[in-house]
């Protein structure tokens, strides 16, 4: 097991409580989070499509996004935050794994708070009902694994699910279940490689702020996407 999935398993279990309790606890839910992923999974495969081609230089500039959120300090705090809108984020000392792919995109000039609350908003049927709520909420839908793993499944590509690691390039969204009870988790695929040179490093927030860490396989992937906007949908 390579250094950075061991840290990642230690903080699993520092993290999941804090998780559980503030992302998906609550109201009572018609479907529990092992139940999404399991339905996920079934009709993942049929929507995937080929992951050949070279990165745009979109991708490239995203995982240079994902890259420089690793300079900084911060603590991961799951605490629910009444955000700005357009362009709400918590405080940037502050985060968990969804606003490690949140900021890499808006350093784009791509904002998921806007996308995912709008898709939400038109189509509130379609997103999981794992939280006990009627209607989209701004302020932390967009920061929710399983919402950004249906948004980027409407919107992007849905790549395979595979082992090989030619399968996966810079700027790719990679969605994990790091327990096999549905404690989902997600990172960015950035354009750095494992000592042998084979396997692509990512860029996730796993409990200890973004990490460039060798953790694409430490986990079971449920997700893999590319999510590159018209140019004319980004903020200038």
């Amino acid at each position: 097991m390579t250094r950075g999935a061991r840290r990642g398993r230690a903080s699993i279990l520092a993290i999941s409580a804090a998780v559980a309790l503030v992302f998906f606890a609550g109201a009572a839910r018609a479907e529990t989070r092992a139940g999404f992923v399991a339905r996920w999974l079934k009709t993942y495969r049929a929507n995937a499509q080929s992951s050949a081609g070279p990165e745009s230089a979109f991708e490239r500039a995203l995982s240079s996004a994902a890259l420089a959120q690793t300079e900084r300090f911060t603590v991961y705090d799951p605490a629910y935050v009444k955000l700005a809108y357009p362009g709400g984020d918590v405080p940037l000392d502050r985060g968990v794994c969804t606003d490690v792919v949140i900021r890499a995109y808006r350093a784009l000039g791509v904002d998921l708070q806007v996308g995912v609350h709008e898709d939400m908003a038109a189509h509130f049927a379609l997103y999981p009902p794992l939280y006990g709520r009627r209607a989209p909420d701004p302020n932390i839908d967009h920061r929710r694994v399983p919402n950004l793993m249906v948004f980027f499944g409407r919107k992007g590509k849905t790549l395979p699910i595979t082992t090989d690691p030619n399968d996966y390039r810079a700027g790719d969204i990679v969605m994990w279940d790091l327990t096999g009870h549905g404690l989902v988790h997600t990172g960015v695929v950035v354009d750095r490689k494992d000592p042998t040179g084979t396997r692509p490093l990512i860029v996730h927030n796993i409990g200890e702020g973004p990490k460039l860490e060798d953790a694409l396989f430490s986990f079971k992937i449920i997700g893999h996407f590319r999510y590159e906007p018209p140019a004319r949908s980004r903020a200038s």
